[in-house]
C-alpha cells in the first residue's frame, strides 16, 4: 500500500465514494461534494484526486456499461478499499481525539 496521509478533499472525496456506494462516478461525486460541503467542486479537481487515490490503492475503479444516454460512452465507477476504509477511520480518530483535548468543545450533540 503507498501513502495513507489524506488532504482535506482527498479524505471529502474517499467520504463521498462511500457514500454514493455503487453509484460513485466523477460527475455523482461532484454533485455529492457539493451538495454537502456547499462548494462547487471542478471536474477536473475531482479526476485528479481519484487518480491520487487509485495511485494510493484507497480505490479502485471499473467501466460500467456504454449507454445510449451517454453517446455510447462508459462511466468509470470507484470503490474504497479496505485500505481506504483503515485510512478514513484513522483519519476520523485523529480527528476525534484532537477534538476532544481543546477545552471548551464538546462533541456529543453539537450538530
Amino acid at each position: 500500500m503507498k501513502g495513507t496521509n489524506l488532504g482535506e478533499f482527498e479524505e471529502l472525496v474517499l467520504l463521498t465514494i462511500a457514500a454514493l456506494v455503487s453509484e460513485a462516478y466523477s460527475v455523482a461525486i461532484c454533485d455529492e461534494l457539493e451538495k454537502y460541503t456547499g462548494r462547487s467542486a471542478k471536474l477536473g479537481v475531482v479526476h485528479a484526486v481519484l487518480n491520487r487515490l487509485e495511485k494510493k490503492e484507497l480505490v479502485k475503479s471499473r467501466m460500467g456499461e456504454a449507454t445510449s444516454a451517454r453517446g455510447g460512452k462508459r462511466k468509470r465507477y470507484y470503490e474504497v478499499t479496505h485500505a481506504g476504509k483503515v485510512a478514513l477511520t484513522r483519519s476520523k480518530e485523529v480527528r476525534e481525539a484532537i477534538w476532544r483535548v481543546i477545552p471548551g468543545f464538546n462533541l456529543e450533540g453539537s450538530l
